[in-house]
C-alpha cells in the first residue's frame, strides 16, 4: 500500500502555514546610557510588510510612534495575518534594562520587526525592519540602530504641554533633562527615515540650545539588542 507524508496530502496553503509556523521567545535590551524606550512593538509578518524602510518617507503610522510613542496606528494598519505584541516592558524600558522574555506564535509569518520611540528625542526610534526568522532552532542576537523618522525638526526642546503632538520632545522619563532651550535647529535636510545623528545636547539645565543633557542623553549605535530564541 502506498503511503504519503502528512504534508503531501494537506492543502498547499495549510501545509505552507505548518511549515513556517514557529514559536519564538523575544527579549529586548536597552544598550544606552540615558535613553528610555517607549512601549515596544514586536510584529511578526510576511516578507512584503515593512513598519518602516530606511531611505523612504515615514508613514503617518510610523510618525505617530516616532514622535509620541503611539504604536496603535501601526498595529491597526497591519495586515490581518500579522501577529503584533505590544508593550513588552509594561511601560518604558530604562537604560541597561531588559524586557521579560516574551513568547510569540508567529503563525505563517516569516519576518520580524521591532520599533519603539527613544526619549528624549524628537522623532528617534529603535528599529528592526523585516528580519527573517531562522527556521532552525537556536538563539539569535540582533543589534538595532537608532533611526530618525525624518518627520520632525530635531530642535531638542521638551514640550510636555503638547505631548509630542506638535514639534517638540514629549518628555524625559528619567526626569534628568533641562528646560528653557532656544533650540538646536529649525530645519532638517533629510526628511526620509535615516540613521539618527544622535542628540546634540548641552550641559545647561536652565537654558542653552538644548533641553537634552549631553552628559546623559548622547548615544552611539547600536542602541538595543534583540535576542530571539527559535524553539
Amino acid at each position: 500500500m502506498k503511503t504519503h507524508s502528512l504534508l503531501s496530502i494537506l492543502p498547499l496553503s495549510l501545509a505552507s502555514a505548518m511549515a513556517f509556523s514557529q514559536s519564538i521567545d523575544v527579549q529586548v535590551t536597552n544598550l544606552t546610557h540615558g535613553i528610555h524606550f517607549t512601549p515596544i512593538l514586536v510584529s511578526a509578518h510576511d516578507s512584503s510588510t515593512h513598519l518602516f524602510e530606511a531611505g523612504q518617507a515615514a508613514s503617518t503610522e510610523l510618525q505617530a510612534m516616532a514622535e509620541g510613542g503611539n504604536t496603535a496606528p501601526l498595529m491597526e494598519a497591519s495586515a490581518a495575518s500579522a501577529v503584533n505584541t505590544d508593550n513588552l516592558a509594561s511601560g518604558f524600558l530604562a537604560p541597561s534594562a531588559s524586557t521579560p522574555v516574551t513568547s510569540i506564535e508567529t503563525a505563517e509569518n516569516t519576518h520580524l520587526s521591532v520599533v519603539a520611540m527613544m526619549l528624549p528625542t524628537n522623532d528617534g526610534f529603535i528599529g528592526l525592519d523585516g528580519w527573517e526568522v531562522p527556521q532552525e532552532a537556536g538563539t539569535y542576537t540582533v543589534y538595532l540602530n537608532g533611526y530618525d523618522a525624518g518627520t520632525e525638526v530635531n530642535d531638542e526642546i521638551i514640550d510636555t504641554l503638547n505631548g509630542g503632538a506638535t514639534d517638540g520632545i514629549p518628555g524625559a522619563p528619567g526626569m534628568d533633562a533641562g528646560t528653557g532651550a532656544t533650540g538646536v535647529t529649525d530645519m532638517e535636510s533629510n526628511t526620509s527615515v535615516h540613521i539618527h545623528r544622535g542628540n546634540t545636547g548641552d550641559t545647561s539645565l536652565t537654558g542653552g540650545i538644548s533641553d537634552v543633557d549631553s552628559r546623559i542623553h548622547r548615544w552611539l549605535n547600536p542602541v538595543a539588542k534583540v535576542v530571539v530564541t527559535v524553539k
